[in-house]
């Protein structure tokens, strides 16, 4: 006869124990069972998050030691000392109504004010690398740009030696172009066109390049065809093979020919360094400074080099990750990503204000496809279209509750934040670009004034909105 034993309690009334007989066996097994599926619960979940964080630390621990260390005991190197390693900022109006936290990357920080500081270290970096720039040789930086990334070259071409000529539409805000004076850059406005017209500002920059270098290897020597007029191989490319017109200039190189000055085209839309900038330095300064811990990048694009570069690394080391892209009004990118067709219902015959992007916000937007873009398409997951009234109210709301001055792109960055915030886990991590800051936008996109002409209403209560619905 099976041998039973009592548990007393004092809990309980006295009686029920004799009432209760439990054999030792069953009591046994039922506590075994008990303690064994609590066991493997906890050890499934515990496994499961080690694993995730085992991953995060393995693709971290693959990245490269940070550039740049500071401590109070150390100097910065020059003002190129201080690109890149931009904080991470904690969007706490938006983060706290949502539940998601939203990182912004603070780009503006940089010393030329935007994210294009790494662009152009990159770019003349990389050109001095194939021996096609040589600093204080009188040599000019071309490029057509709508503000930063010109900017950005005058600040950089100043620090390493060189001089700069900026081609720009005449409808940017007159603020770039102050600066862009101050820095002592040439600037040439000219009339908004398409891409295909040879009056195109870029267009424009690439003849001035080529007519600058003509002049002057006439003068050298050479055919005035032999001019640099972009750099779009990278620099293991050219160990390998270099191309006609490089070759051309190897040779009056080792004629002593390194001392005149030269043309050079930057051409951020379609040189390879731009890409290369982000995807060697935008990416793994967010996954390291975020630990893995990321579950979306959001940018908008204009060269397209912000999204791809970064987007495509942080894909590689981080293949759940969700990248999206913010589109403004007037740019065919949206459908390019959603739809596969490059379209905007305001590029249609007759409804077409502009040449370019019918848009306030300046910096992002485009209706063709470069080759930096499409060197990061595939990594792309999804886009969302802001409206210029999203991203005025965006930039308001902005300044009311984080005393965040920001410029146009930045605010259409995190619109687009909010609304892929809604389609996420509570807890989730979003990280986007702050291009720049709205020092550089006031007399128009922060200006009351030159929204009312433009039929821009400024809707204070519009974010509030989109957070509550």
């Amino acid at each position: 006869m099976a041998t039973s034993y009592y548990i007393p309690s004092t809990f309980l009334p006295s009686n029920i124990w004799d009432r209760l007989r439990l054999p030792r066996r069953f009591t046994r097994d039922l506590v075994l069972g008990l303690v064994l599926g609590i066991t493997i619960s906890l050890s499934g979940t515990s496994l499961a998050v080690l694993l995730q964080s085992w991953r995060r630390r393995r693709a971290v621990a693959r990245l490269p030691p940070r550039p740049i260390e500071l401590r109070s005991d150390e100097v910065v190197d020059g003002v190129l000392g201080l690109i890149g390693n931009t904080p991470l900022v904690r969007i706490h109006s938006l983060s706290d109504a949502l539940g998601v936290e939203i990182l912004g990357k603070a780009e503006f920080l940089n010393p030329g004010g935007s994210v294009k500081d790494r662009v152009a270290l990159r770019i003349i970096e990389d050109a001095e690398a194939q021996g096609l720039l040589h600093p204080h040789t009188g040599s000019v930086l071309f490029e057509g740009t709508v503000g930063s990334t010109g900017i950005s070259l005058a600040t950089v071409g100043k620090a390493k030696g060189y001089e700069c000529c900026i081609i720009m539409p005449d409808d940017v805000a007159v603020e770039k172009v102050q600066v862009l004076e101050k820095l002592g850059a040439k600037v040439e406005r000219v009339r908004p066109a398409s891409i295909v017209d040879e009056k195109q500002f870029v267009n424009l920059a690439r003849k001035r390049a080529r007519d600058f270098g003509k002049v002057e290897i006439t003068e050298g020597a050479a055919r005035g065809d032999d001019i640099v007029v972009s750099t779009q191989a990278s620099p293991a490319e050219v160990t390998h093979h270099v191309p006609p017109p490089t070759r051309q200039l190897s040779m009056l190189v080792n004629a002593g020919f390194e001392t005149k000055p030269r043309g050079f085209f930057a051409d951020q839309f379609e040189n390879e360094s731009n890409f290369q900038a982000h995807y060697h330095g935008t990416g793994p300064e967010i996954l390291r400074q975020t630990s893995g811990n990321v579950d979306a990048f959001v940018s908008g694009a204009g060269t397209g080099g912000t999204i791809a570069g970064t987007g495509s690394y942080l894909k590689k080391h981080l293949p759940e990750i969700r990248v999206v892209l913010s589109d403004p009004e007037g740019s065919g990118l949206f459908n390019k990503v959603k739809y596969n067709v490059m379209f905007d219902p305001k590029e249609s015959e007759g409804t077409k204000r502009r040449h370019q992007v019918d848009t306030v916000v300046e910096g992002i937007g485009i209706n063709r496809i470069t080759r930096n873009f499409s060197m990061g398409a595939a990594a792309i997951d999804d886009a969302y279209r802001v409206t210029d009234v999203e991203a005025v109210a965006m930039s308001r709301y902005l300044v009311d509750h984080d005393g965040l001055f920001l410029g146009s792109s930045s605010a259409c960055n995190l619109v687009a934040c909010v609304r892929l915030a809604k389609r996420l886990s509570k807890g989730s991590r979003i990280v986007t670009i702050l291009c720049d800051s709205g020092s550089r936008h006031q007399s128009k996109f922060w200006s009351d004034e030159y929204l009312e002409r433009a039929g821009i209403p400024i809707d204070a209560e519009l974010i509030d909105k989109l957070l509550a619905s």
